[in-house]
C-alpha cells in the first residue's frame, strides 16, 4: 500500500524486510487472538469495567507492570538481535539502516517504556498503601496518567510496522534528527509519542508529591514515611523539575519537523546545542528517575530479609535528595567533548563524582542493614545481594566516566554501553524483580513460585555479566558504540560472541520468569497470609489481594516501621464498632477514550495530516467537556459490606 505522508515518498506498510514481515504477522495473529479469546469467553465487558474504565491505584499499578513486561519483551528482542549482529565481523544479519533503528527503540522502549511503567507500576500499588491511604490524591488523573502513557507507547511501537522507526538514536541529536538527515517520518514518531507519553508521566509525578503531602496517615511525618515512600517522593519532584524541560524540547522539535522552524537546525540560525542541552536537562535526571525507587525497594527487601529495622534512616533520606540535587546540575558530562572548555568541564566533572558520594553511604547502610541480621536467602532478597556488586562496577565506572580527560579516551565506545548498563540493569531491572516477587502476594493473593525465581535470578544474573562485562574491554580497545558491523583481525570477535552467547542466557532468564508468572497463575496456592515475610511496613497490614478501600480504619503511624510496631504491642486489630462506612470514586470510561482520541491527532500529526488531525481533535474537546460536566461524586461501600470482607481474612472481629 503506497499511502504518502507529507510527500517524503515513504511507504505506509513498511515491506521488503522479512523480519518486519515475521513482526507483522506475529502482530495480526496476536490481535485476532485476543480477539477472539475476549469474544469466545465472552470477557468484553469483564475487561471494560474491571480494568479499562479503572480508577483504582492498585489496578492501575497492574496495567502499567503488564505493559512494562510486554515492552521489556519487545526492547529485549532488539537487543538480541544487536549482540547477533556484532557476534562476528562483516555479519549481514541487520543492514546498516535497520541496525540504526533497532538500536534507537531499543533505547527508548527499555528506559521509558519499559523500565518508567515497571517502577510507576510498583508505585502506584505500593505508595498509597505505604501511606496509609485509601488511594491515590487524584484517582481520576490516575487513570488518564496510564492511558496516555500506553498510548504514546502504542503509538511508538506501530511505528516499525507502519512508516518507518525512528533511527537517530535514543537522543535523537541534531541535525540528523532534522528533516535534512531523517526525512521520513521516523522521528516524527519520536516527537509525537514520547509527547504523549512524557505528559502522563507528568501528571503521574504531580499526583505522587500530592499523595505523599496531604494523604500520610495520622502521625505519619515526613521522617516518619517508610524508604520505598521517600524515594517514590523524590522520585515525584525530579519527574515534575525534569519532564517539562524535555516536553518543551520534543515541542520545539516537533515545529522543525513539522512546520519547518529552525530551533535546532544551523539553516537559519538554530542551534543544535541547544536540543543536547535540553536533552539532557531531561535525561541525567532520568537516570534518577528510575533509580531512585529502585533504592527504595532493595531498602524495603534488605531490611525485612535481615529481620532488622534499616541502617541509618536519617541519613539514607539525606542521601536521596542529596542525588536528587546532584541529578539536576551534571548534565554536560555527556557532551565533555563538545567544546565546553576546561572550567566548564572541571565543573561537570566534579558534581558527577560527587554522586558517588550519598550513593556509596546508600550502600554502606545496606550492608550494615545486613551485618548481623538473620536472612533470608528468598529470591527477592537475592536481586538485591547481586545488585550491590554489580551496581557498584556500574557506579566505579562511572567515576571513570566522570573524569573529563579520561572521557575523551572513553567518549562513544562500548565501554560507556557497558557502563550504562551496569547501572541501570542492576538498578532498576534487578530492583523490579526484587518488588515483583515481594509485594505480588499484595497484588495477586498469591506468590510467585520461589524454585522458578531462583532458576530466573541465576541465568539473567550470569547471562547479565556474560553480555555486559566483554564490552568493557573491546571499548577500551577502540569498539565505538553504534558500530553495525566491524572487519575480523580486530580481536573483538570472541569478546562479541561471548557477549552474544551472553544474551541468549539472559533471555532465558527472562523467560523463566514469565513461566514463573504463568505457573504461579495456574498452580500457586490461593488465600496467602497478609503478611507472608513478617514484614515491616503499612501495606502488609491489608488483606491479600488488598481490599478495594485499602484499610478498614485508617491506621495511626508512631515510626518508619509502624506495622512491624503493631505486630509487637498487638494493636493490629480491628472492632466492628470501628468500622464506618468508606467512600470511593466511580470508574470512569473518559481517561481511556480521552487518550484513544490524542493517539489518533498523534498518529495524523506523525503523517502530517493536519486536517484529519484537526478534526480528531475534536474529540478531544468532546472528552474535556463530557469530563467537565461529570457529576458522579463517587459512591460509599456499606459497612456490612467492610465487615464482611474484613472477617473474611481477619477471622472474626
Amino acid at each position: 500500500m503506497g499511502v504518502l505522508g507529507a510527500g517524503t515518498g515513504h511507504q505506509f506498510f513498511v515491506t521488503g524486510d522479512p523480519l518486519i514481515l515475521a513482526s507483522q504477522i506475529a502482530i495480526g495473529l496476536t490481535i485476532l487472538g485476543i480477539v477472539g479469546g475476549l469474544t469466545y469467553f465472552k470477557k468484553w465487558r469483564w475487561l471494560w469495567t474491571e480494568w479499562l474504565t479503572t480508577v483504582d491505584h492498585k489496578r492501575i499499578g497492574i496495567l502499567y507492570i503488564l505493559a512494562g513486561v510486554l515492552m521489556f519483551f519487545r526492547g529485549g528482542v532488539d537487543g538480541l538481535m544487536m549482540r547477533l549482529q556484532t557476534s562476528r565481523p562483516e555479519m549481514e544479519f541487520l543492514n546498516s539502516q535497520h541496525y540504526n533503528e533497532i538500536f534507537t527503540t531499543h533505547g527508548i522502549v527499555m528506559i521509558l517504556f519499559a523500565a518508567m511503567p515497571l517502577l510507576i507500576g510498583i508505585m502506584n500499588v505500593v505508595l498509597p498503601l505505604q501511606l496509609g491511604a485509601r488511594d491515590v490524591a487524584f484517582p481520576w488523573l490516575n487513570a488518564l496518567s496510564f492511558w496516555l502513557f500506553f498510548v504514546g507507547a502504542m503509538l511508538f511501537n506501530i511505528s516499525f510496522v507502519i512508516g518507518g522507526s525512528p533511527d537517530a538514536g535514543w537522543t535523537s541529536y541534531f541535525p540528523l534528527a532534522g528533516k535534512e538527515f531523517t526525512p521520513g517520518i521516523g522521528n516524527n514518531y519520536y516527537a509525537v509519542a514520547l509527547q504523549i507519553a512524557g505528559i502522563g508521566t507528568l501528571a503521574t509525578g504531580i499526583n505522587f508529591i500530592v499523595t505523599v503531602l496531604k494523604m500520610r496517615a495520622p502521625g505519619m511525618t515526613l521522617m516518619k514515611m517508610p524508604m520505598f515512600a521517600w524515594t517514590s517522593f523524590i522520585t515525584s519532584i525530579i519527574i515534575v523539575a525534569a519532564f517539562p524541560i524535555f516536553t518543551v524540547a520534543l515541542l520545539l522539535m516537533t515545529m522543525d519537523r513539522l512546520f519547518g522552524t529552525h530551533f535546532f537546525t544551523v539553516a537559519a540560525g538554530g542551534e543544535p546545542m541547544l536540543w543536547l542541552n535540553l536533552f539532557w536537562l531531561w535525561g541525567h535526571p532520568e537516570v534518577y528517575i528510575v533509580a531512585l525507587p529502585a533504592f527504595g525497594m532493595f531498602s524495603e527487601v534488605i531490611s525485612t530479609y535481615s529481620r532488622k529495622n534499616l541502617y541509618g534512616y536519617s541519613t539514607m533520606v539525606w542521601s536521596i535528595i542529596t542525588i536528587a540535587f546532584l541529578s539536576m546540575i551534571v548534565w554536560v558530562h555527556h557532551f565533555y567533548t563538545m567544546g565546553s572548555g576546561p572550567a566548564v568541564n572541571s565543573f561537570f566533572s566534579i558534581t558527577t563524582m560527587l554522586i558517588a558520594v550519598p550513593t556509596g553511604v546508600k550502600i554502606f547502610n545496606w550492608l550494615f542493614t545486613m551485618r548481623k541480621g538473620r536472612i533470608k536467602f528468598t529470591t527477592s532478597m537475592l536481586w538485591a545481594l547481586a545488585f550491590i556488586p554489580c551496581f557498584t562496577i556500574g557506579g566505579v565506572t562511572g567515576v571513570m566516566l566522570a573524569m573529563a580527560a579520561a572521557d575523551y579516551q572513553y567518549h562513544n565506545t562500548m565501554f560507556l554501553v557497558a557502563h550504562f548498563h551496569y547501572v541501570l540493569i542492576p538498578g532498576v531491572v534487578f530492583a523490579v524483580f526484587a518488588g515483583l516477587y515481594y509485594w505480588w502476594p499484595k497484588m495477586f493473593g498469591f506468590t510467585l513460585n520461589e524454585r522458578i525465581g531462583k532458576w530466573h535470578f541465576w541465568l539473567f544474573v550470569i547471562g547479565f555479566n556474560m553480555t555486559f562485562m566483554p564490552m568493557f574491554f573491546v571499548g577500551l580497545d577502540g569498539m565505538s558504540r553504534r558500530m553495525y558491523t566491524y572487519s575480523a583481525g580486530l580481536g573483538w570477535e570472541n569478546p562479541l560472541m561471548f557477549s552474544f552467547i551472553g544474551s541468549l542466557v539472559l533471555a532465558a532468564g527472562f523467560a523463566a520468569m514469565v513461566y514463573n508468572i504463568y505457573w504461579s497463575f495456574r498452580y500457586a496456592k490461593r488465600g496467602v497470609d497478609h503478611d507472608p515475610w513478617d514484614a515491616r511496613t503499612l501495606e502488609w497490614a491489608t488483606a491479600s489481594p488488598v481490599q478495594a478501600y485499602n484499610f478498614a480504619k485508617i491506621p495511626e503511624v508512631k515510626s518508619t516501621e509502624a506495622f512491624w510496631d503493631m505486630k509487637k504491642e498487638g494493636t493490629h486489630t480491628l472492632k466492628e464498632s470501628e468500622i464506618e462506612k468508606i467512600h470511593l470514586p466511580s470508574n470512569s470510561g473518559v481517561p481511556f477514550l480521552l487518550s484513544v482520541a490524542i493517539g489518533i491527532v498523534g498518529f495524523f500529526l506523525v503523517f502530517e495530516w493536519f486536517i484529519p488531525a484537526a478534526i480528531a481533535a475534536v474529540l478531544i474537546i468532546v472528552g474535556l467537556i463530557v469530563r467537565s460536566f461529570d457529576y458522579d461524586e463517587g459512591f460509599y461501600v456499606s459497612v456490612d459490606e467492610i465487615t464482611k470482607t474484613e472477617k473474611k481474612w481477619r477471622g472474626d472481629l
